[in-house]
């Protein structure tokens, strides 16, 4: 009997423990391919990149874990993105959501983005029809919730908004394995809408702060935009509209990237007005390419109390 245990136990010892090759793990998901996109789209946001990127492998080890029989549970999917407007919120979604698809947590890489006006309905009993046609048509991709915040009215108790986040958090709660949520809004507002609703705040595993661009952050997005579109500024121009910045920032309304595309739009507006007011023949291509200081300081912006506005 000594001999028969003694000789099981040394097949144990020489039997080879398995191994996982995670970096082979890792490239064979296409996870670094959506990461590197996601550093392509988006200027700076380096805690946003990095939340993400500790995401997708605490994900990749959850699956690799699953693979050699560990249990773990369900990892909480739905998130918060908190920040202004303009922050790059909903690229984000896309690849986390094609992140979340590749790695086999959702059936489709889709996102549907929703605003208060989508799930509340205006009488009684429209509501929870509205509310469950949005979540089932989101099952087994990414709901989006933009400016989730306004699904709740402390000033009006009879909102039907309330009804809209009881559904949305027993779906989130009962169904995780089908749907992953994200609410995104105001950072203040969604903090005090989760102080009001503390079930929908114990439903959400991540949340990720979108801090605000800075002033070089917002150059050099506004440089990519120009160069997209086959534009771009003179030297004059260029520190015209760093200048517009620094002061279109500290007006209300101001939405980062947002307001930096609406601003060089308006730009190209009045540039090709310029152009045509010369009445020249003889317009270049350098001419139809450049946007100069004059189309920059023609915005109300430069002018003593003029208050929010994006022209």
């Amino acid at each position: 009997m000594r001999e028969q245990v003694v000789a099981q136990t040394a097949i144990q010892e020489k039997s080879p423990i398995p191994t996982i090759d995670l970096s082979n793990a890792f490239q064979e998901s296409q996870v670094q391919e959506i990461l590197d996109q996601l550093d392509q789209e988006l200027v700076g946001l380096r805690g946003v990149k990095n939340k993400i990127k500790e995401m997708a492998a605490l994900l990749l080890i959850d699956r690799v874990r699953k693979s050699l029989g560990l249990t773990a549970g369900m990892p909480t999917l739905h998130m918060t993105f908190l920040g202004n407007p303009g922050m790059g919120k909903t690229t984000v979604a896309k690849r986390m959501a094609e992140i979340l698809h590749r790695l086999g947590y959702i059936q489709r890489e889709s996102v549907m983005l929703v605003t208060r006006d989508d799930l509340v309905g205006q009488g009684i009993g429209q509501t929870a029809p509205k509310t469950r046609e949005v979540l089932n048509n989101a099952m087994g991709g990414v709901l989006l919730i933009d400016e989730a915040y306004t699904l709740f009215r402390p000033d009006n108790p009879g909102d039907f908004g309330l009804e809209a986040i009881e559904i949305l958090m027993q779906v989130m709660e009962n169904q995780r394995a089908d749907l992953v949520v994200i609410l995104a809004g105001y950072k203040q507002q969604m903090e005090h809408f989760f102080h009001s609703n503390p079930g929908m705040n114990s439903r959400i595993g991540l949340h990720i702060e979108f801090g605000d661009y800075s002033i070089d952050d917002l150059m050099i997005i506004a440089r990519k935009i120009l160069q997209e579109q086959d534009y771009q500024f003179s030297p004059e121009a260029e520190n015209a509209f760093q200048e517009y910045l620094i002061r279109r920032k500290t007006m209300p309304h101001f939405a980062n990237a947002r307001s930096v595309r609406n601003a060089i739009d308006r730009a190209r507006l009045r540039q090709a007005s310029r152009l045509l007011s010369t009445g020249s023949n003889h317009i270049t291509r350098q001419d139809l390419i450049t946007i100069e200081a004059a189309d920059i300081l023609a915005s109300r912006v430069f002018r003593e109390g003029v208050p929010d506005c994006e022209s």
